[in-house]
């Protein structure tokens, strides 16, 4: 018998469709639940349900996706769920009340631990309440880096369910390479792009102040009066992000030296054109993506200090970890590696032996599967009375209107 594994993620759960193959290899019956498009699943004949929710928004909406999530689980008849990001990791275990064993993937604390901001501050007892409600319905709780499994062990934000640290969901190393031989050659790229005789520093990601896209513009001057044929692009989605989203004056301030090109299909060939890449995240992330794919294209890294990047940047190694915020520090390192490029090819190289060391692929689906074998083995998580999840509930819808 197959066990029948849903995995529930958001608008970006399509990236993790070569994990989702890998899985099904292993012998897991596959289906994906995600809020974005359906077609990368159906390429790879998964089975695909769409499951609608705002990640902006608090409130009653939640209310709506709870009953909409359990009546999807009840017409799927999962044997074993695996969520990732935010909204689902609350929203999967509340809404299945312990009637299907749930693992849960923290990849990254976000925004909330990360700002300043009153609304950010007045918002993190609310999430630690409603995460310590969750950790009563889930089975397991998975950690892509140490310090956010510190932080939920310190609260004691994991429950009843065990604890688990695995770095990632995984990079296909040799997919990624194959992508890489097929598509366009760094020269083509720069030549479309109006580069050829740049040093390129690029940004994959959303465009947001909270991912350090205002910092990386004020670091751009800073780079181009040291380094003149210095160009910086940036790639990811703007209009998308709400109230988060860079304005686009700031980067119209830049244009002689910025390009902003949206998001893009085509992000390995856009890393294999480029010099540096630059991460000043100013959020907890779990482990980014988006650092294991410049790492495999060989680029050296300049990221913030801040978790989950400082587990694949290892500080004057394979790059530099830089404090968020400061464009100081980063326009002094961009240039550090612009200006000795022998030292930044060597760093590079480091990357991308570091990506294939911990964090391919075949080694990530193991530790899963044998955490979901082990899951299935030991049954439900014992439940919470009733009443204790309605009264936390009500409690988090009034703090949200707030």
């Amino acid at each position: 018998m197959n066990p029948h594994l849903v995995c529930v993620g958001g608008e970006d759960h399509a990236l993790r469709v070569p994990f989702l193959i890998a899985l099904r290899e292993k012998g897991f019956r596959v289906t994906a639940v995600s809020s974005g498009s359906p077609v990368p699943f159906l390429r790879h004949d998964i089975s695909h349900h769409r499951f609608s929710f705002d990640r902006f928004a608090s409130g009653g909406g939640e209310w709506r996706a709870l009953g909409t999530m359990r009546r999807l689980m009840r017409e799927l008849r999962p044997d074993i769920i695996q969520s990732f990001d935010t909204k689902p990791n609350l929203l999967t275990p509340l809404s299945m009340r312990g009637t299907v064993p749930v693992i849960r993937t923290i990849n990254g604390l976000g925004w909330t631990f990360s700002s300043l901001a009153p609304r950010a501050l007045a918002l993190r007892p609310v999430y630690c309440a409603l995460q310590w409600l969750a950790s009563s319905w889930t089975a397991a709780t998975v950690f892509q880096n140490r310090d956010d499994q510190l932080f939920f062990e310190r609260f004691r934000l994991t429950g009843r369910g065990s604890s688990r640290l695995i770095r990632s969901s995984g990079i296909d190393v040799d997919a990624f390479a194959t992508v890489r031989h097929l598509g366009s050659s760094a020269t083509k790229m720069r030549r479309e792009l109006g580069l050829q005789s740049a040093e390129v520093v690029i940004f994959v990601g959303r465009l947001t102040r909270q991912k350090g896209v205002g910092t990386l513009l004020e670091a751009v001057p800073r780079v181009v009066a040291e380094r003149p044929a210095a160009r910086f692009v940036l790639v990811g989605p703007r209009e998308s992000e709400g109230s988060f989203a860079i304005d686009k004056s700031e980067i119209d301030r830049h244009a002689s030296h910025v390009l902003a090109l949206g998001p893009r299909r085509d992000v390995a060939d856009l890393l294999g054109m480029a010099d540096v890449f630059a991460f000043p995240t100013q959020y907890r992330e779990g482990v980014p993506r988006v650092l294991l794919e410049a790492g495999l294209s060989g680029l050296p890294i300049v990221a913030s200090r801040m978790p989950g990047c400082r587990d694949v940047v290892e500080d004057g190694w394979n790059g530099y970890l830089v404090a968020p915020h400061d464009a100081d520090a980063l326009a002094s390192r961009t240039i550090d590696l612009l200006s000795d490029r022998a030292g930044a090819k060597a760093m590079g190289a480091r990357s991308a032996e570091l990506v294939r060391e911990r964090f391919a692929l075949p080694l990530v689906v193991d530790q899963y599967c044998d955490l979901y074998e082990n899951t299935l083995r030991a049954g439900l998580p014992r439940p919470l009375p009733a009443v204790a999840l309605e009264g936390s509930l009500a409690d988090h819808r009034g703090g949200a209107r707030q």
